[in-house]
């Protein structure tokens, strides 16, 4: 089969990069047109952000803005009631207010009449309340009524303003959201779905070598950072799953997103020299096991929820970034792929401070003005995971050009370069393995390939080489099924066979003497003979030197008998010996 030039090969594969980029920037636009084509009908709300009378532990507040209302961050505790006019007028027909709760039960009312409640019953158990958008059916009839709301704050620290509040119609609702938020929606999705296929491809991989674990880390990251972007901007919210249980998968797969990522870079660590990176990075390892099992023990036992514990968390995560940036830098100039290491860390640490950066201020102060661009982290996180996968593969790549490099050297070392059979070396070592075996049955035959010299003096070594091969391919041809062969020097080969039956090695070389037929009437003037001894493991107690001795004497025998009678019959009269 033709070999394809390497240089067409990697001609072919920038083609292909080319291509897949050019694919992206031409199809995304237009998947994005498709989400956003209607989006000025589906936008259209009714905004109730003014003219709020509000209430925050008995402290009033009249007339407020909710766009420009700050206040100090809540506490665990606090109670916020929250009463305005809903207008006469609305263009709405089947409205719907989309609510953001903050870790808050809540309780909406119209004109003292319960409308709807949340999370009170969580709230008496202790348990977390979550946070996200809930839809609340708004019927035609109230218009002009008074609208309360009732929130009882169920952790510390978690908001310092709120979030506007708008009526849609209820079949936009969730359409609304879902294009508002398209960027971290869609990379989340990518995200879960690259890494769940890639987790499950990789299990079943990891079966056969381990050097997919790093593949593992990496399609596992993708889940955790794809999960934890579609609830921090709340796009989970129109799969209707239960705020509790969102604010619970954002927390966790939060909180679980650095063990892949430090499970990836334990071989970075293994590469440096110094004890010291070595220790912390054990230490990091078990600081991550204790603070997600102790996080998970106190949010099990309603004790300590997980989003009280996100202050430790991310400073954690932090360090982790700074000591694998250290780690990195430090490699740099050993492997150049490394870099890739170096632009992703770099891509890592901006968007997460940034995100970081604008949740707190957002969190604590009520600065919204950094959030307008969504899916920062998200996006940084999607552009890591696949320098990860780059340099995975260029890692795995040269592991396996350097294990193919090794094996190379190996068969070299172990193999005879004329006959490509097993050579002397190999042999031995086998034969020493034999020796360790108890209770091991074989049978060691000793060939003298006849004439070889006088072929060599008479016709060249060419052809001798020639003959030379022709035995190796017949031996190989006869025993090759039943144990090794090996060529143990100019004209001598051996073959251990893992059988001592005297009937099943008979019948083995008279196949051998068909074999030297056919082959002798394939190459013209070949006149190929092969003088052989054989002795099988119980002629003496499983001692294989001693076993080999005696085939190699019973060779050397055969081969003066076949001097003496002629070739062909020396090899037809040749037979086992009894095993007495």
């Amino acid at each position: 089969m033709k070999k394809v030039n390497p240089s067409i090969k990697n001609i072919l594969k920038l083609v292909w990069i080319v291509y897949a980029i050019i694919s992206v920037f031409i199809w995304l636009p237009k998947v994005d047109q498709m989400l956003t084509n209607d989006y000025s009908e589906v936008k259209s709300y009714v905004l109730l952000d003014d003219s709020w009378e509000i209430l925050i532990n008995g402290e009033a507040f009249h007339d407020v803005c909710l766009e420009n209302f700050r206040f100090p961050a809540v506490k665990k505790g606090d109670r916020i009631v929250m009463k305005r006019r809903l207008p006469q007028e609305w263009a709405v027909v089947e409205g719907v207010l989309r609510l953001s709760i903050r870790h808050c039960a809540v309780r909406v009312y119209i004109d003292e009449g319960l409308i709807y409640e949340y999370g009170y019953d969580r709230l008496a158990a202790h348990k977390t309340v979550g946070s996200g958008f809930q839809f609340i059916n708004f019927p035609h009839d109230y218009k002009g009524k008074m609208l309360t709301i009732d929130l009882n704050v169920s952790e510390d620290r978690v908001f310092s303003r709120f979030d506007s509040l708008r009526l849609y119609e209820w079949e936009n609702a969730y359409r609304a959201l879902m294009t508002e938020n398209r960027l971290p929606w869609f990379l989340g999705c990518f995200l879960f779905v690259f890494g769940l296929v890639g987790s499950i491809m990789t299990m079943f991989a990891l079966v056969v070598s381990r050097k997919y674990l790093r593949l593992l880390c990496v399609s596992c990251f993708a889940i955790c950072m794809g999960l934890w972007t579609m609830c921090y901007y709340r796009v989970i919210s129109i799969y209707a799953i239960p705020l509790y249980f969102v604010s619970l998968i954002e927390h966790i797969t939060l909180y679980l997103a650095p063990l892949p990522l430090i499970i990836y870079m334990g071989d970075e660590v293994r590469e440096l020299r110094q004890k010291a990176f070595h220790v912390i990075y054990r230490g990091i390892v078990c600081a991550d096991i204790v603070l997600l099992a102790v996080a998970v023990a106190l949010h099990a036992g309603d004790i300590v929820h997980m989003a009280a514990m996100l202050p430790y968390m991310v400073v954690f995560m932090i360090l982790c970034l700074a000591y694998f940036f250290v780690v990195i830098i430090v490699n740099l100039k050993e492997k150049a792929s490394n870099r890739l290491y170096l632009a992703g860390m770099l891509i890592i640490v901006v968007s997460t401070v940034y995100d970081l950066v604008s949740y707190n201020r957002e969190r604590y102060y009520g600065d919204a003005s950094m959030l307008v661009v969504k899916g920062a982290s998200s996006a940084g996180f999607m552009v890591f995971v696949f320098i990860l996968i780059l340099s995975f593969y260029i890692d795995l790549t040269q592991k396996m050009m350097q294990e193919t490099e090794r094996n190379s050297l190996i068969k070299s070392a172990y193999t005879d370069e004329l006959t490509k059979l097993h050579n002397r070396r190999y042999c031995m070592e086998y034969m020493n393995r034999l020796q360790d075996e108890k209770d091991s049955c074989y049978t060691v035959l000793c060939f003298d390939l006849n004439n070889l010299k006088r072929t060599n003096d008479t016709y060249g070594h060419a052809k001798g080489d020639i003959l030379i091969r022709s035995a190796a391919e017949v031996l190989l041809q006869t025993f090759a099924e039943f144990g090794i062969v090996a060529r143990m020097g100019g004209d001598e080969f051996i073959s251990v066979l893992n059988l001592a039956d005297p009937d099943k090695v008979a019948a083995l070389l008279g196949q051998l003497h068909q074999n030297i037929e056919q082959k002798n009437l394939q190459i013209r003037g070949l006149d190929m003979s092969i003088a052989c001894g054989c002795a099988c493991s119980r002629e003496s107690s499983g001692n294989i030197e001693k076993v080999y001795q005696m085939a190699d004497n019973r060779m050397y025998e055969n081969k003066k008998r076949m001097k003496e009678e002629g070739d062909n019959a020396a090899v037809r009269a040749l037979k086992m010996p009894s095993d007495s």
